[in-house]
This record gives structure tokens, sequence and C-alpha cells, in this order.
């Protein structure tokens, strides 16, 4: 009887769109040779699963399907959903009420990397690089005089929860911050105000077998843009990145070391992706933020790692979920 596996995509938020991208090569790809899948939509309408054009609402009381009269239960969850509710802990927080294992960071972590501001805290608590910032929100305005008394410009301006870089700007000049500020708290009720650090960008993903932690090989990213915002990120030709980064091997070194040092310390699960800034003249990477559910599309970083490292997705997807379901702890469902 193969394990039977609800793949979750959607959410509530703006980076729903990338979710669907994400899912189009997760789908492609959850090997159903070993795998029993059903993908799941969760939208602000309702949580479905489609087949043959009907779409059938899921039991979220026991998070269970009912399809042609049989009752389908699951012994694992992939999360394939980037921001709310599939990257901040609110899905992981409701599986465990369900007693289901899945493919990404538990609750806590979920949730503490989804604010970028307690993440930099932690890491820099736990001995790890980052830059000076400052931690705004919207119901305790803070003048952009203010702020630049206390932060050197140039500055990055971001949305404190989310990804995709969506409301993130990059200010050079201080008649830039007020417009860069309104833009972020567009997107979240609370926003981190950073100082820019030069150096060159790199990003990593790591993930955890069934029996051991790997450092999947260090991608350079070069932006066409001012930084590496959301059309760099997703519209073709705006970047370039180079899978494995052409660096040395004590800089490489670092950068793993580093990596796999915050995945240990904020005791992650599945795959994340690390950002990071490598500054030349301290010789030594900054972290810039944690992607507890990175992209997954054809465009994304994890895949160019995954394929660099030799493997294929099929074999990378395959053990993920086997990591998942080596943490269930009531026997696999029979679904009779």
């Amino acid at each position: 009887m193969k394990p039977v596996i609800a793949f979750v995509t959607g959410g509530y938020s703006s980076e729903a769109v990338i979710s669907y991208k994400s899912a189009i090569t997760i789908g492609n790809n959850l090997d159903s040779s070993k795998f029993e899948v059903y993908k799941i939509d969760i939208t602000p309408n309702g949580w479905f699963y489609e087949a043959n054009g009907e779409k059938i609402a899921v039991d979220r009381n026991d998070f269970s399907l009912t399809v042609s009269g049989k009752k389908i239960r699951f012994d694992a969850v992939f999360i394939g959903i980037h921001g709310t509710p599939g990257e901040d802990g609110k899905l992981q927080g409701y599986f465990d009420l369900m007693g289901l294992p899945y493919t990404s960071c538990d609750a806590a972590t979920s949730a503490l990397t989804f604010n970028k501001r307690y993440t930099v805290a932690v890491a820099s608590f736990g001995g790890i690089n980052t830059a000076k910032s400052l931690h705004l929100f919207k119901e305790q305005p803070v003048t952009a005089e203010s702020i630049l008394q206390q932060l050197q410009l140039p500055v990055f301006v971001k949305p404190n929860n989310g990804g995709s870089s969506i409301g993130m700007s990059k200010v050079n000049e201080a008649s830039e911050l007020p417009a860069a500020l309104e833009k972020a708290f567009k997107e979240d009720t609370q926003v981190l105000v950073e100082e820019f650090i030069s150096g060159r960008e790199f990003t990593v993903g790591v993930f955890r077998t069934t029996k051991e932690i790997i450092v999947l090989p260090i991608t350079e990213i070069f932006t066409k843009n001012d930084f590496f915002d959301y059309e760099a990120k997703y519209q073709k030709g705006l970047s370039d990145e180079t899978t494995p980064a052409e660096i040395d091997e004590t800089m490489a070194g670092k950068i793993r070391d580093t990596a796999r040092k915050v995945y240990e310390v904020f005791n992650c699960r599945g795959v994340v992706r690390i950002d990071f800034i490598y500054n030349e003249a301290r010789q030594a990477p900054f972290i810039l933020e944690i992607n507890t559910v990175p992209g997954q599309s054809e465009m994304s970083i994890i895949p160019q790692q995954v394929r660099s490292m030799g493997w294929n997705l099929k074999d990378f997807y395959s053990s993920l979920v086997e990591e998942a379901l080596s943490r269930k702890t009531v026997p696999l469902s029979t679904n009779k």
C-alpha cells in the first residue's frame, strides 16, 4: 500500500500566484510509483480537491476527503504554499493537531522565520552576522528623519512578514524613504528597515533526509535591477544565477558552514533556502532571510541546485516526503 500524500498549494496572500507556479514543478515530480498524491487547493473561499471537473471540499475536522463514497485519509502533507497560511506556521499548527507530519519546518520555526525582524534577532543571538535594522509598526508611526538618525543610507525597506520581495524597496536617498515605507505598509502592518551591506549575493538550500543534513550547491545571484526584487526573481532576463557559484573554497566553506549553522540554530526541517550577502572586507557572510517554503518553479533556485548536485527532482521530493513519513507516529493509512 502506497503512502497517501496531500499536496497543498494556493494560499491566502499575494504569494499564491508563486505557489501555483511551484505546484506545476512539484506536481510533475512527486513520484506516483511511490506515493498516492492528492493535490489540494487552499484558498480564502475553501479547501478543495478537484477530480474530473468536480470540486470536493476537504473535511477540516480531520483533514480528509470523501471521493466516490470513499473516505481518504492522509499519511503526510507536502506543503507548497508560499506566504500565509503555509509558510507562517498556521497550517503547521493545524497539521500538528491532526497528527499529520509535513515537509516543512514546524509551527514555531515557520512563524519565527516568517517574521524577518525576529529571524535576524535570533540569528544574531546565535552568533550569525546580520545587518543593523529597525522594526516598525503601522500603529506606532516613526518619521523618516528618526529612522535616518539611527541607520545609514542606503537601506532596504521590506514588509516584515512575507516573501518573494513583494513590497520591498532599496532607498538610496532620504527623499525616497517615505514612499518606500508606504509601499511596504501596504503589504504588512510591520516593516523592517535594514542597512545595506555591500558584497556579493548568494543563496543556498539546505535540507534534511532521514539520515543527514545536506547543504546544496551555492548559487550566486547577479541582477540587472538595483536589487533582487520580485521582477528580478520571476521575470526572465532580469537576473542571472550561477550554480554552483564560481568562488574559492574558503568563501564557499564559510557560506556552507553558516548555512548549516542557521539550519541547526532554527531547528529547521524539510528544505529551506537561506539568502546571504558576503562582505569581502570582513570576509564573512551576513544572513538576509530564511525561506522555509522556497520557490519550486522552473525558474526557481532550489531545482537548479538539486540538479547541480546530481539529483533529479523526483528523488529530491521523495526524500522530503520520506523524511516527513519517518516522523509519523501511527501506522500508514489503509483508507478502507
